[in-house]
């Protein structure tokens, strides 16, 4: 039996705890982003993910999920709309706006002296390879991150058959059939939202009713 006064040993948190860490300072929130932003060349949602969730712990995983499925139907980038819904949670708007001016200061000079210097070579033979090589590799970024935000499907509301259904259904419709992504949204999105509402006032019937 451990005695009360005696330390209590380090016992790393169970990945599906709720309880995470959250930006320091204004300063911290600004640096993260800048930090986050200058790796974020051509897979930035493998570093999003990697910085808020495993490192960071900002975010849990089933938040992350969440929190990027609202970023991506919102007008503008993906990360800039996430950096302004986590500036904007922790610190209000004066949050928002460091988070912002983090994602977008050094990056937009490094923009401008890369571009300046690319206008002269573009035409280069080894610079277009270049460039394809790096498309491949933002592609597997990608792709590797999906698969380990799979595993948040399996508490999602809806259900993981659900999920699965809605996904192939999204996939079908983008890649295979071409469908524009607005008309995607709007019905298979707004399905889902409709079967999340449903499987949501479920859960608060039957906890009324303990």
């Amino acid at each position: 039996m451990t005695h009360p006064d005696s330390p209590t040993p380090d016992v790393p948190p169970h990945p599906a705890d709720k309880v995470h860490a959250q930006p320091a300072s204004l300063r911290d929130l600004f640096w993260s982003f800048t930090w986050l932003a200058l790796q974020g060349f051509g897979g930035v949602l493998a570093v999003v993910q990697r910085e808020l969730v495993e490192k960071k712990r900002w975010l849990t995983p089933a938040e992350f999920v969440e929190d990027w499925a609202v970023a991506q139907i919102l007008p503008g980038p993906n990360v800039v709309n996430l950096s302004l819904m986590i500036g904007d949670r922790y610190f209000g708007l004066r949050g928002a706006l460091v988070a912002l001016a983090g994602m977008l200061a050094f990056p937009m000079l490094i923009v401008l002296v890369l571009a300046a210097v690319f206008a002269g070579i573009s035409d280069s033979p080894g610079i277009q390879g270049a460039l394809r090589g790096m498309g491949a590799v933002a592609a597997g970024l990608i792709a590797a991150t999906g698969f380990k935000l799979i595993a948040s499907l399996k508490i999602n509301i809806m259900g993981a058959t659900v999920c699965w259904v809605l996904a192939a259904i999204t996939f079908v419709a983008i890649a295979l059939l071409r469908v524009p992504l607005a008309w995607v949204l709007l019905s298979v999105g707004g399905l889902a939202c409709a079967w999340a509402y449903r499987q949501l006032d479920q859960v608060r019937v039957l906890g009324t009713k303990k």
